[in-house]
């Protein structure tokens, strides 16, 4: 099966992290921000968060939900959980492999 460009942007990390939060459903710029962190650790300021989220947007990963309260809820589309689901097994892959060297090191 052919996926569509896997091409996260330059900050791919973030990327990663903002459709991980979204698989879990919608979330404001902030609720993905506390999510982000909670899952991972890592902490995404306002400007890397908004800028990823144009990008995924415009990829089609992402799409804007109605506002509420001046606060817009993003939610992953069909596309964005294909690409999720690759960029995941391809990590899976990865993890998986510097694990059985690192016992035979």
């Amino acid at each position: 099966m052919k996926h569509e460009s896997l091409d996260l942007g330059r900050f791919t990390e973030p990327a990663l992290h903002i459709l991980v939060s979204l698989a879990g459903g919608p979330k404001h710029g902030y609720a993905m921000m506390e999510d982000i962190r909670t899952l991972s650790g890592s902490v995404i300021g306002p400007g890397t968060l908004y800028g990823a989220l144009g990008r995924l947007e415009r990829l089609g990963y992402i799409e804007a939900l109605e506002s509420r309260d001046r606060r817009v809820p993003y939610r992953l589309t069909e596309s964005g959980r294909r690409t999720l689901d690759a960029q995941l097994t391809g990590l899976r892959r990865l993890a998986a492999t510097g694990i059985k060297r690192l016992a035979r090191a």
